[in-house]
């Protein structure tokens, strides 16, 4: 009997156990925040929560967004509740509150303040403040905007003086470009003074940045603008022409009206402007038929080939010698060039004065004087043709062509050779309306190579 109270005791004390250590297992506080990697420390010295409370509180009274927070410290484990403006707000006060020392978690249940008044008041204060700062500024910006301004009057008062920078740039073209360059770097320095004086020498680094940038887009956008600015430089300091000059640029040829920023414009001889850009003539063969006043005219010419042909080639020379508008130095030239169709072909050349003379209407003339000379000479000048040879006996001789009497040959008036006034009249009316615009000049130096 005995044993049997002795069992059912210890039974019951054994079921005590295991339902109190069931509700010990239910009531422990479970930890749901996120908790340091270090271990905890058990020593006395850790501060207490009430600490550990007002630590973080005081902390949180000196930053505007986190003022309103509610801070609670149990066992080393910190709650904060409340209203912040931001997202940014809320992981501060958790940084924060997490760097203070005893604190083992920190559990986190502040909310997005999302109120209108909440929202616009900083902003409002904010733009009330700058207001202010702006106000004070006013003096200062005065002082820096007049700095800036009376250096520009400076600069353009300089700029507008046009005789220190035509001694030391006699060309106007860049005469001009000096005086744009100074009037800019008079501005630039006024810019710089300035943001001085506001202590704003900051942002001329970036100012200097972004306008590297954009002066780099600018020129791959512009770049044969600046290549035609850039070689209507070189050209108005090399001056490979002059004015009314008889030229053949890339192809085209005429004689120059003028040079301008862009382009090179010619008058065609149909009396046509050719603008070619200055890029193009820069890089371009230029031939100068007025650069030497001396200047050779040629033509060919074809005669029977059953005729003595040196001799035919002594008439042409002794002509062209014996003409008043063909110079005798350089002498005139004349050889047996080749065989024709029908014929074979002469080479006749001579030297004229192109300020005296025309060559297109000299070289006319020597071809009709030369003509003449050889038919009176009994050289025939066939036309081209076919050679047709008839074997048939009963083929009746072809009749002789009737003799044409002979005209005697005209003397060549001055007039009919005389060099063209006209387009010299043409050219010097249009550079006197535009003559602001050219860049060329009579006097000059010449380039020679």
């Amino acid at each position: 009997m005995r044993i049997f109270l002795a069992l059912l005791l210890f039974l019951s004390f054994a079921v005590a156990g295991v339902f109190a250590q069931s509700s010990l297992d239910e009531t422990a506080p479970v930890a749901t925040d996120l908790i340091g990697s270090e271990p905890i420390a058990a020593e006395t010295g850790i501060p207490a929560d009430s600490a550990i409370a007002a630590r973080i509180s005081a902390i949180f009274a000196e930053i505007d967004a986190l003022r309103a927070v509610d801070v609670s410290v149990r066992s080393g484990v910190v709650l904060l509740q409340g209203a912040v403006p931001d997202k940014a707000a809320i992981e501060q006060a958790a940084a924060l509150a997490g760097r203070v020392e005893g604190v083992v978690a920190v559990s986190s249940q502040l909310l997005e303040d999302t109120s209108v008044s909440e929202r616009i008041v900083p902003i409002m204060d904010r733009l009330f403040t700058r207001l202010q700062r702006a106000i004070n500024y006013i003096p200062l910006l005065t002082v820096a905007v007049l700095v800036f301004a009376l250096v520009g009057i400076i600069g353009w008062w300089l700029a507008a003086r046009r005789w220190p920078f035509a001694k030391i740039a006699p060309n106007a073209f860049i005469s001009d470009l000096l005086r744009q360059v100074v009037r800019l770097a008079f501005l630039g320095i006024g810019l710089v003074l300035a943001l001085d004086i506001m202590g704003a020498t900051a942002i001329i680094g970036t100012v200097l940045g972004a306008a590297g940038i954009v002066g780099l887009a600018v020129g791959f956008a512009v770049r044969d603008t600046v290549e035609n600015y850039i070689a209507s430089i070189l050209l108005s300091l090399r001056q490979p022409f002059r004015p009314n000059d008889h030229v053949e640029i890339d192809g085209h040829e005429g004689h120059v009206i003028m040079l301008t920023a862009r382009a090179t414009v010619l008058l065609s001889p149909d009396g046509n402007h050719i603008r070619i850009p200055n890029a193009t003539v820069f890089k371009s063969v230029i031939t100068n038929y007025s650069r030497h006043p001396e200047r050779r005219f040629d033509f060919e010419m074809g005669i029977a080939p059953d005729g003595d042909l040196q001799q035919a080639v002594d008439i042409g020379l002794a002509v062209l010698k014996q003409v008043d508008f063909i110079l005798d130095k350089p002498l005139p030239e004349a050889r047996i060039e080749g065989l024709g169709d029908s014929t074979v072909q002469l080479w006749f050349a001579g030297w004229i004065d192109q300020r005296e003379t025309s060559m297109v209407l000299a070289r006319g003339q020597a071809i009709r004087l030369i003509m003449r000379a050889l038919e009176d000479a009994g050289f025939e000048l066939p036309e081209p043709g076919l050679r047709v040879a008839l074997t048939q006996d009963t083929a009746k001789p072809l009749a002789k062509p009737a003799a044409v009497k002979k005209k005697p040959v005209a003397p060549v008036d001055a007039a009919d050779i005389a060099a063209n006034d006209g387009i010299t009249e043409i050219i010097d009316e249009e550079r006197a309306q535009m003559a602001d615009q050219d860049l060329l000049k009579e006097d000059a130096p010449q380039e020679m190579g």
